[in-house]
């Protein structure tokens, strides 16, 4: 059983059911029935609600049983979520490109971290939308949920040089906000928030 199968293996939803705040805030911004991939998905809690505001969307997950409960929370929803399961390393880009990306704590080792990003921008069509919230490395002194490695976290910069030779930069900050998902993420965190449209 990897790490992510066994985080998601408790009755509960680690995360919760309800989306990320930053995403629900954003989502605005989203064509109606945009085509929307959404990798490191976990158990749904994003996807499936961004299917009940009526898109279509494609989860993409390295946990078959984080995707077991995603299909579950779907259908408990009354919503479809097309699913994948693959490692982002070796994730094959589709034919028909998306309208959106949204990554949220999608934290990935530095090694492969540019490789990873850039194969998801080549899922995009030009104009998409990338929605990112991830923690920074002054999360490394709180207790709310993310990686204890610091060559796993994320600053503004970092993601910019990642993204922005071929998007555009609607907003982009560092800040402090509190968390309140599911047991896995409570209290007081340091993220950083972007939007960008792919050019």
């Amino acid at each position: 059983m990897n790490f992510w199968d066994h985080n998601f293996s408790g009755t509960g939803y680690k995360y919760g059911t309800a989306p990320n705040a930053f995403i629900a805030a954003e989502a605005q911004r989203l064509a109606p029935r945009s085509r929307v991939l959404v990798p490191g998905d976990g158990e749904g809690r994003n996807g499936v609600w961004l299917a009940q505001q009526g898109h279509e969307v494609t989860a993409v997950d390295y946990s078959s049983v984080g995707l077991d409960k995603a299909r579950s929370l779907a259908a408990q929803r009354g919503v479809q979520l097309l699913t994948e399961l693959a490692d982002l390393t070796e994730w094959q880009v589709p034919v028909q490109p998306f309208d959106a990306l949204v990554l949220v704590f999608v934290h990935l080792p530095a090694a492969i971290r540019t490789q990873v990003h850039q194969r998801l921008l080549k899922a995009l069509k030009p104009g998409a939308l990338v929605l990112i919230e991830a923690f920074t490395p002054k999360q490394l002194h709180l207790s709310s949920g993310g990686p204890k490695d610091v060559a796993m976290l994320y600053t503004l910069d970092l993601l910019r040089a990642d993204f922005a030779a071929d998007a555009r930069e609607l907003t982009g900050l560092e800040c402090e906000t509190v968390l309140d998902e599911g047991p896995g993420h409570q209290g007081l965190a340091h993220v950083v928030r972007v939007v960008w449209q792919k050019c």
